[in-house]
């Protein structure tokens, strides 16, 4: 085999003017990336020594493949569109063509898309997560044993869609109202836990199994316009209005750490990613779900902006992604001076 000098990435995205100008709603394309993100990434993996080759979404993926396009590696951060499983579209692709890519695999990114599935699996594990139940259907909430408050969610959604403050309920009024309401709207079944009260936080990870390690997390904070207390789709979007990020105190950073990497480990996570967590009343955390294909603006993005606040730059939190999957999957490398190079071992 020859040897190339760079090592070629591949980068599969979804962008999100695409998906505007084909008449989705802000809403419906909020987990799509825009142009700061695409250009904050291919900019930055390039500047590490990579030959870096923008291909955009899945079908984009699979009309380069038929001309016979391939790279050494994809560098794949695509949501995917439809169904439970299309955050899974192309990694599986790339392994159809055996085209080693950063970032977990089908399983896990069909599996953490579903919250239901997922805690089930972290319940199983003894890892701490509030009480659910899943809802296909109205009449699921009849006779169900969980104390309110209780908090209702769609399953298979991210960027806090589909959550606002009416997302906490109180009894079974409101229960019956805010399920119809969001199986209407998002066509998808919903997940229903009982409401933790207690402080919030999200999870920097970076690494596979036992190489995976916190490197940073950050405390959700309220500001004193934001009352409803909750994540949501608005807070998430307008952050510097709503939100303040704050570095949690030793105990609770080595609580959460323990309970996040706990998480990733359990599901098989790779590479890179947030765990989100909660406390009950009694001050332990709980997990909420797990983000595997994390946000990568370099602003505005949650897993830079905790890397940053833990002394992290985003050249550095790429690099850390990229060394994370090149090792796991073997592949030869070495780096001078910040920059990998292809190396015959």
């Amino acid at each position: 085999m020859i040897f190339k000098e760079n090592i070629t990435v591949g980068f599969t995205y979804d962008l999100k003017d695409d998906y505007l100008a084909m008449g989705f709603t802000p809403e419906q394309a909020a987990e799509f990336d825009n142009p700061e993100t695409i250009d904050g990434i291919f900019n930055t993996i390039s500047e590490l020594g990579f030959t870096v080759d923008k291909i955009g979404n899945v079908k984009s993926l699979i009309n380069r493949l038929v001309q016979g396009d391939r790279w050494d590696i994809v560098f794949n951060i695509c949501e995917g569109v439809s169904g439970v499983g299309r955050e899974a579209q192309v990694p599986a692709v790339l392994d159809v063509y055996d085209i080693p890519y950063v970032f977990s695999d089908v399983l896990v990114l069909s599996l953490t898309l579903h919250k239901g599935l997922t805690k089930q699996i972290i319940r199983d594990c003894g890892i701490p997560t509030a009480a659910f139940f899943v809802v296909n259907h109205a009449d699921d909430i009849k006779g169900h044993d969980l104390i309110y408050p209780l908090f209702v969610k769609p399953v298979a959604e991210g960027t806090g869609k589909g959550i606002a403050p009416d997302s906490v309920v109180n009894n079974k009024n409101e229960l019956a109202r805010v399920t119809k309401d969001r199986l209407e709207r998002f066509g998808q079944s919903l997940i229903v836990e009982e409401f933790l009260p207690g402080r919030e936080f999200t999870v920097g990870i970076v690494g596979t199994g036992k190489e995976a390690r916190v490197i940073g997390m950050m405390e959700v904070i309220y500001k004193a316009n934001e009352s409803s207390g909750i994540y949501s789709y608005t807070n998430k979007a307008h952050y510097e209005k709503f939100i303040e990020y704050m570095l949690p105190d030793a105990d609770a950073y080595e609580k959460c750490s323990r309970v996040a990497l706990d998480a990733w480990k359990a599901l098989g996570c790779r590479d890179g990613g947030r765990v989100d967590l909660r406390m009950n009343a009694g001050g332990v955390p709980h997990f909420i779900e797990v983000n595997p294909l994390a946000g990568l603006n370099p602003i505005h993005s949650d897993l830079p902006i905790l890397a940053r606040k833990s002394g992290i730059s985003y050249r550095e939190l790429l690099q850390m992604i990229m060394k994370s999957a090149l090792q796991r999957l073997n592949m030869s490398f070495k780096i001078e001076n910040g920059v990998f190079k292809n190396h015959q071992s």
